[in-house]
């Protein structure tokens, strides 16, 4: 409907034209953005889109940072960057500002284009590669201060969503390559989203899949039983083992392999590959981003049977019993330490070990929760039935801490006269993929519907005369009383004027014909309730008009 409207146009994939239609929405949330955060104690700035690569090289980010990240030689064959956040740019410009705690706390942000080449954009300005942000940047002495920081972003967000009439949830995420402790996303709920959000209606837990946590029960063995080598052919599968040995789920341990690409500790510049091994309880499902976080992978992808097999173990029959993992990266979820006598896979084709525990018969590794969170789970604070929904992220929210500012060498001088690195926040929210989602919320079979917030102009008018001279008149009082006022006086028939100003959408709809001339009156309708009409005469049309822009 974006599309069709003429708010924007398609260029190239994920890139988009913003029309004149589309550039004004645009410019209407980022004024709400912009008095929001100014009002947190923001100072507005501008980094460039093309950044040298020393700085990206700075954090490291230049080489852990796949093809989505754009690199380029200039004219002097210096390595340069697209950039596709500014946390870099933002270090080094306070950098050269900041040297002493008296110049702290500070807050700079920007409203800026981006370049992410995503490669799979998709559903309009929901995902693409170029694209506009508000991020943000604040500088601190301490963790009170960011906290403050961020709490302060946390509120302004919520005001900010509820000025452009988006309803957001604010859930746990995980930080990715921002890297920090502490992360929040906004998600608008909606079944295009490719979040998956997992909340607990009982208490209000909420956290992004990635990250989400739920209370594991037991399988109810409380005497570790001797280990016992069975055959089980064919049972390559948990629901084939539990059919043959008459088991369930919660009673087998299942193996998830991953090849991950690894930084090398004594050069960042080089990547290693290994075998991520996840061991976890049969009836859970490995967590890919929880697997990434625990074995600190910077990429992964599904392991090849001939890579599972190096390390010793055998394909649907595998575990860590009798494998070789000097050379692979062990994670093991709670939920396998914390259940006793598991059936795990034996390393021998048609064979499984009945009673295995972890401690007794096999440990080592990283033991973390890396299980996938799902709906009916049962929630971690409260003990109810968790629920889930999709959702898309229009904003986020990192406590970063020290890891830019070291990597920048950015330190100021405390009241003790002591060098300490400054604690960062990061803040963001995509502007484009706001309004794509504002046209999926506010949105009808005949076209969008946006609110008088975002919407280009408060009101469309309508000419059903030949002789346009009186709507003239109406349209010059309009503007002359500063309301904003699309005016169509289009030598079209009534049928396309009307499908016309319902698929753009603004919110009132001023509609004058000959009838109405003769009557000095003009038809008045709001978008959002095209059956309720009403009658205004030219000489209360302002004052009415006036009245529903104040409602």
């Amino acid at each position: 409907m974006l599309l069709r409207a003429g708010y924007i146009k398609q260029i190239g994939s994920g890139i988009f034209d913003l029309l004149p239609f589309g550039f004004k929405a645009i410019k209407k949330i980022e004024n709400i953005i912009r008095e929001e955060i100014n009002a947190i104690g923001g100072q507005e700035v501008q980094f460039p889109v093309i950044n040298p690569a020393d700085l990206w090289k700075e954090t490291g980010r230049y080489y852990s940072i796949g093809s989505e990240l754009t690199r380029f030689n200039d004219r002097g064959n210096r390595d340069m960057v697209l950039a596709m956040t500014h946390e870099e740019c933002a270090t080094d410009a306070a950098f050269s500002q900041i040297d002493s705690y008296k110049k702290l706390p500070q807050l700079i942000y920007q409203i800026q284009t981006k370049w992410r080449d995503d490669p799979r954009p998709r559903a309009g300005l929901i995902r693409v590669r170029e694209f506009t942000m508000k991020d943000s940047y604040s500088f601190d002495k301490d963790i009170s201060g960011l906290e403050k920081q961020y709490k302060a972003h946390y509120d302004a967000y919520f005001k900010i969503f509820g000025r452009l009439g988006l309803k957001v949830l604010a859930v746990l995420s995980d930080s990715g390559m921002m890297g920090g402790k502490i992360s929040h996303e906004y998600m608008y709920l909606s079944p295009l989203g490719e979040d998956t959000i997992i909340h607990c209606d009982e208490c209000g837990y909420t956290a992004n899949k990635q990250v989400a946590k739920f209370k594991k029960d037991t399988n109810g063995e409380t005497t570790e039983k001797p280990i016992e080598k069975v055959k089980t052919p064919h049972a390559k599968t948990i629901d084939e083992l539990c059919e043959l040995l008459k088991i369930r789920p919660n009673q087998t341990a299942k193996a998830v392999f991953m090849m991950g690409e690894f930084e090398c500790k004594n050069d960042p510049t080089k990547h290693a590959n290994k075998l991520i091994v996840a061991i976890i309880r049969g009836d859970y499902d490995v967590e890919e981003s929880k697997l990434s976080l625990a074995s600190r992978a910077l990429s992964m992808r599904p392991a090849q049977d001939d890579e599972i097999k190096a390390c010793g173990m055998i394909p649907g029959f595998a575990s860590p019993l009798g494998a070789k993992l000097d050379d692979a990266v062990l994670v093991v979820d709670e939920s396998v330490r914390d259940n006793k006598n598991l059936v795990a896979g034996a390393n021998e084709d048609g064979f499984h070990y009945l009673n295995t525990n972890y401690g007794r018969d096999w440990n080592g590794g990283i033991v973390a929760d890396i299980a996938s969170a799902k709906n009916g789970y049962i929630c971690p604070k409260c003990g109810k039935p968790l629920s889930a929904d999709r959702g898309i992220e229009v904003g986020n929210i990192f406590q970063l801490g020290t890891r830019y500012s070291e990597s920048f060498g950015l330190y100021f001088q405390d009241e003790n006269g002591k060098r300490q690195p400054v604690i960062m926040g990061s803040y963001g929210i995509g502007v484009g993929r706001t309004l794509g989602c504002l046209a999926e919320e506010y949105s009808d079979e005949k076209g969008l519907k946006l609110p008088l917030s975002v919407s280009p102009y408060a009101v469309h008018l309508v000419s059903l005369l030949k002789d346009n001279t009186e709507c003239d008149k109406i349209y010059d009082e309009l503007i002359k009383n500063h309301i904003e006022t699309l005016y169509d006086d289009r030598s079209e028939n009534a049928g396309v004027k009307f499908a016309d100003a319902e698929l753009i959408g603004c919110p009132i709809i001023i509609t004058l014909g000959s009838r109405g001339l003769k009557e000095r009156k003009v038809e008045l309708k709001l978008r959002k309730n095209l059956d309720e009409k009403i009658d205004v005469s030219f000489d209360d049309l302002i004052t009415k008009v006036k009245e529903l822009i104040e409602g």
